[in-house]
């Protein structure tokens, strides 16, 4: 698929982000689409789009299947990021898949860097755990990639693990060059070189500690876009949430102890009369001779 218009990623980024803040609100999907896709800019090609996805969601009720389909507008990385996100026994909520998906679609509507989309993607990979085999292959099929880029990111599946993240980005970087060449002015290196000087600088200084710091730092360094944390659990969110058990529980409680005091049995009104029988059977109440 080609590199879509500018006008498309800030659509996708007020969808995402609209999606995102109804769900929240406990809208349905199905209603959701229905009301974003009258706001898109219709000169778009995201509202036919959102169509899709409106119909396919009838049958599913899943989202990442849909956007599967539409593999010429949607990108794998973002498919595969939704698809995660609804797996039944997955911890990475849908809200923070859909502001994940903000975010990359309106720092693509920045005239992005490579590097720092190639950081973001691979960052909300490793931060959410949603499988770098799977996940890096959906990242080379990004439209920004270059070829070189694209070589890179599917070297990486055999080499994680291995090699220090930071030097897999040191070795590829300008700042390793700068620094071979001033040993030897003939070194010429083996792949071509995809990281600037800085940030060649950021990972030499980052090597053998966490790639969270790597992160961090080419964030507040280089502006690259912050990947959202997963939320942490709220303790008085919790507690008031027990609370709001209990106090059913009671209140439950208290209604059938209110249906006992009203309709209190009167033993009299079950039992049986004689006169309401066939009579009383012959012998009974006489003593038998023997």
């Amino acid at each position: 698929m080609p590199v879509l218009e500018r006008e498309e990623y800030i659509e996708q980024a007020y969808f995402f982000h609209a999606f995102r803040e109804r769900l929240i609100d406990g809208l349905p999907s199905q209603e959701i689409l229905s009301s974003v896709e009258l706001e898109l800019l219709s000169t778009t090609k995201l509202p036919m789009a959102v169509s899709f996805l409106k119909v396919e969601m009838k049958g599913s009720g899943l989202l990442g299947p849909a956007m599967a389909r539409l593999g010429h507008y949607f990108t794998r990385f973002q498919t595969h990021v939704i698809i995660q996100a609804e797996l039944d026994l997955s911890r990475f909520a849908i809200d923070q898949a859909l502001l994940v998906l903000e975010r990359e679609a309106k720092y693509k509507s920045e005239s992005p860097s490579l590097a720092g989309l190639f950081v973001f993607q691979f960052e909300a990979l490793s931060r959410n755990r949603l499988g770098y085999t799977q996940g890096l292959a959906a990242m080379a099929g990004d439209p920004f990639y270059s070829e070189d880029w694209v070589d890179y990111i599917l070297t990486l599946r055999t080499r994680l693990g291995d090699v220090d993240f930071a030097d897999l980005i040191f070795v590829r970087s300008e700042y390793f060059l700068a620094e071979r060449r001033r040993l030897n002015p003939e070194f010429a290196p083996k792949f071509p070189m995809l990281f600037g000087e800085r940030e060649g600088k950021i990972a030499r200084a980052n090597r053998g500690r966490d790639p969270l710091y790597l992160f961090s730092a080419l964030q507040r360094q280089l502006g690259y876009p912050e990947v959202p944390r997963p939320r942490r659990a709220d303790e008085l969110e919790a507690r008031v949430h027990v609370l709001e058990q209990k106090l059913l529980q009671l209140e439950n409680r208290l209604k059938l102890a209110e249906n006992d005091a009203q309709h209190d049995l009167d033993l009299a009104q079950v039992l049986v009369k004689p006169e309401d029988t066939a009579g009383v059977p012959t012998g009974w109440g006489r003593r038998k001779e023997i």
